[in-house]
Order: structure tokens, then sequence, then C-alpha cells
């Protein structure tokens, strides 16, 4: 396998002026089990961070609802003052229970409150992206989020975040969005396994927008299937390796922000971007 540059794939959404490195870091998992809490090992968290601005990420993607407040603080303490091109990307919509729960939280006040814990925790004046996390737990509700995204203008307009995506949307909330903003990435859940977002992948792609899986390996539960065993073992690769390389050639607007707290399974992510699947893996893969 080469030696992947992640300055060499880069993606730039229209309306906007931030160019992405197409292989990012998804930090949620430097909180503590069921991303709640500390870390076992809070130096590991840090040195994961360090390696993977050194090995050539721009994009982390994170949200203070990690932990929450924890994730944040372990990237404030890791990486600031942050290095020149760094864009930290995160989400605002929900909030944890004392139990642990998911809960929404989109009121004015909560998405003002959430904007100013960001800043807060990551040591910034102002937010690159923030997503607007949409209600649903298990998937997209399809409810309106005007009132969300009036809230999210107007702290825009204060200087408080630069650009807005989506995140846990279907089709009929971006088009509502984009009646009233911009919008220049939507996460939503993707992967080999799982394609419902194939046509709004498509369709960002035609207008320029950013497109960014999560759980792009299948969640916390590793992807199982014999297919992307065989053609793993054929191309001398890892499974999630050629899982990440199926999102990178799948459409140029997807960005990948697979996540880890081992600093072995980054360099294993990283390498993944130089990972070409040839047209026989491709055809094997996409008839899973």
């Amino acid at each position: 396998m080469s030696t992947y540059s992640p300055s060499r794939d880069q993606f730039t959404p229209a309306h906007c002026d931030i160019a992405f490195n197409r292989m990012g870091y998804g930090a949620m998992q430097l909180a503590g089990p069921h991303v709640w809490g500390p870390p076992k090992d809070r130096a590991a968290a840090v040195a994961v961070l360090r390696a993977a601005i050194e090995l050539g990420i721009n994009h982390i993607d994170t949200s203070d609802f990690y932990g929450p407040h924890v994730t944040n603080q372990i990237i404030c303490e890791a990486l600031h003052p942050y290095r020149d091109g760094l864009t930290i990307v995160t989400k605002i919509g929900f909030k944890r229970g004392e139990d642990q729960s998911w809960l929404p939280a989109a009121s004015a006040q909560e998405l003002r409150d959430a904007v100013h814990d960001n800043l807060r925790n990551l040591r910034l004046e102002a937010l690159d992206v923030v997503n607007l996390r949409a209600p649903g737990v298990a998937g997209p509700d399809g409810s309106s989020l005007a009132s969300a995204l009036d809230t999210m203008l107007r702290l825009k307009q204060e200087g408080l975040i630069r650009h807005i995506g989506l995140s846990n949307v279907d089709m009929q909330q971006l088009t509502e969005a984009q009646q009233i903003t911009d919008i220049v990435c939507v996460q939503n859940q993707y992967n080999l396994a799982y394609r419902g977002d194939d046509a709004m992948i498509d369709t960002l792609a035609a207008q320029g927008i950013a497109y960014v899986p999560f759980f792009p390996l299948g969640g916390f539960t590793p992807l199982q299937s014999d297919v992307l065993t065989q053609v793993a073992a054929r191309l001398q690769a890892q499974p999630m390796q050629v899982a990440l390389a199926w999102l990178l050639q799948r459409a140029p607007n997807i960005l990948v922000i697979p996540g880890t707290s081992s600093v072995a399974h980054l360099q294993d992510n990283v390498a993944a971007g130089a990972l070409q699947l040839d047209e026989a893996a491709l055809v094997a893969l996409n008839n899973m």
C-alpha cells in the first residue's frame, strides 16, 4: 500500500472557504465508555489527537455533548493553540441526561448554550462549522428544523458560527434547511452495510456539498462481511481499511471521520486513504 497524503485529497464545499482533507478524525471515542465521562487513559487520548495532526489530518469532528464536555476538553489540551488550517466541526441539538441518555435539546436557549459550551471548552472565539443534529434518536424523524436554524442564523450573524451543517436528516429536512440558509455539509449514518442515503449523496455531490458518514465502519461493532473479508485478503489490507477506501471512492464529496483511541488504529485508518479498489473489488462490495 502506498503512502497516503491527506493534503492531496481535499474537498472544499460550496458556500465554504475551508479545504477539508477527506480523511478526518472523529473524536467520539475519546470519552469514556458509552461516550460518558473521562477515558481510562487521558494521556493516550491526547497522543492520538497529536498523532492525527502529524499524519496530516486537518478535520476533527466532535461535540460538547460527548462526555459531556470531556472530548472537547481533551482536544483543547492536546492541540491548543490550534495549527493553522485545522478545522474543528462540532454538533449541537442534543444533550446528555444524568442517566447517560441522549436527549434532544433544540430550544433557542439550549442551542445558544451549546455553542458557548463548545467555544469555552475548545477555547475558540468562533466555530468553523456547526452541525445541527436533528431530532430522532433512531434516525431522521422528518420534523421541521426551521426554528432551530433561525437560532443558528442569529448565532452566525453574531460571529459565533461561520458555517452551518446538518446531521441525522432526510431529504425533506435538507430541502427545508437549504431554503433557509446555505448548508455546507450533511452528516448521516452510512457505510457498506447501510446505504439508505445513496440518492442524497449523489444530490449533494452535484451541489458541491460535503457528505460525512458517521459510524463509517459499522458502529462500535466492527462491520462483518465475508465479501469484505475476501476483498481485503486479496488486496492485502484490513477489512476496515477496505470499508474506508470504498467510502472515499463512492463519491468525491464524502469526508470520512473514523474514530479510534489507539495510535496504531489511527495509522491504519489513515493508510486506507492510499488504498485503491479495483473494478472487481468495487463490483463485489457494491453487490453486498
